[in-house]
């Protein structure tokens, strides 16, 4: 904004006219007129005045604002949208082209407006599209310098998905450097470029590690939720949620132990005796199918260690241990549950 458009947006605001400012100001309402339509400027002794008249700061007045607040720039992004539908894609451009050299370090209107500009001439499939790369992609540029980890990032991820379109899948590369090693977006950004640079057996592990990883974090978060469900009483949720665990295990072929094992302790929280059994007694039968998801075809790229029996024996002895816990004393005088803590020690035993 110049100075101008400044003293006539405020003066606005205050619901004073130009005959009043000038009243006020001791100069004349043409002088006001001239300043508000940017013909000549006010006298540098008329800076301070004007700006306690209009209640911001001499540095607003001159524009040399850094930043411009949220609701702000969420208002100018919905101008930039708005004009974009019914205005030359040029002609904005200009516009914000202009409106960020007014605000070189506000990155959040940088970031995004670069962002709508980008994908608008996208979309739209201008035939001269590529003569904006220099200033968009220099806006990106200045973005990843940013102090704010989320800007960096967005902006790393839009100057990848530039140079992935151009093909140039060396420059993609550069910006994966943006993203923390357990970013599981850098990963699949790996992969993918090693899926374009003959790179295909790399490319296929990467996307498996992903899986396998996705599957673990989702295991883990519907488990921790599956605690705050139990913490409220909340049976219904709690049931729910080890359906979908057991679900997931089967989806992900991580194997039988898996697919049964998440009701065992819900089996204990609610007391439930016959469950409880059922549930242990399928688990020591299928104790062996721990690690069958290494020979599943989603991880045929991965590197596993085989399961050693002596894995497989120690674990189920230390089930069989368990059976005497705290949390299974309830359990305690039923017979079903002593019988198969019985037959499973004399299985152990002759092993």
């Amino acid at each position: 904004m110049t100075i101008g458009d400044v003293i006539k947006k405020y003066r606005k605001n205050l619901g004073i006219t130009q005959e009043e400012m000038a009243a006020r100001l001791g100069v004349t309402a043409p002088a006001v007129n001239k300043w508000e339509k940017g013909s000549t400027l006010p006298d540098v002794s008329l800076l301070a005045p004007i700006a306690r008249l209009l209640g911001i700061t001499t540095d607003e007045l001159l524009s040399f604002r850094d930043e411009l607040t949220d609701e702000e720039i969420i208002q100018y992004l919905q101008k930039i949208q708005k004009d974009l539908d019914s205005e030359d894609f040029h002609d904005v451009f200009l516009a914000v082209k202009k409106t960020i050299e007014e605000y070189p370090n506000c990155e959040k209107l940088i970031w995004q407006a670069a962002v709508i500009l980008d994908a608008r001439r996208m979309v739209d499939d201008l035939p001269d599209k590529d003569r904006y790369d220099h200033v968009i992609f220099g806006w990106f540029e200045r973005c990843l310098h940013s102090s704010d980890e989320f800007i960096r990032c967005q902006a790393a991820d839009s100057l990848f998905y530039a140079s992935v379109r151009k093909e140039d899948y060396e420059k993609a590369s550069q910006y994966l450097k943006y993203f923390s090693l357990e970013n599981p977006h850098r990963k699949s950004k790996e992969a993918f470029i090693n899926s374009k640079t003959g790179k295909k057996a790399d490319a296929y592990r990467a996307y498996e590690e992903l899986i396998f990883s996705g599957y673990q974090l989702l295991q883990k978060t519907l488990n921790d939720l599956r605690i705050l469900y139990m913490e409220d009483e909340d049976h219904e949720m709690v049931k729910k949620l080890v359906e979908v665990s057991s679900a997931i295990a089967s989806v992900f072929e991580m194997g039988k132990y898996d697919e049964i094992c998440y009701g065992l302790d819900v089996a204990a929280w609610e007391n439930d005796e016959e469950q409880e059994t059922q549930i242990m007694r399928e688990l020591l039968e299928c104790i062996d199918t721990i690690g069958s998801f290494t020979k599943s075809r989603l991880y045929q790229h991965m590197a596993f260690k085989n399961t050693e029996p002596d894995f497989v024996s120690g674990l189920k002895q230390k089930l069989l241990e368990s059976l005497g816990d705290e949390v299974f004393d309830y359990m305690k005088g039923n017979a079903d549950w002593q019988k198969l803590s019985r037959k499973n020690e004399d299985a152990a035993a002759n092993d």
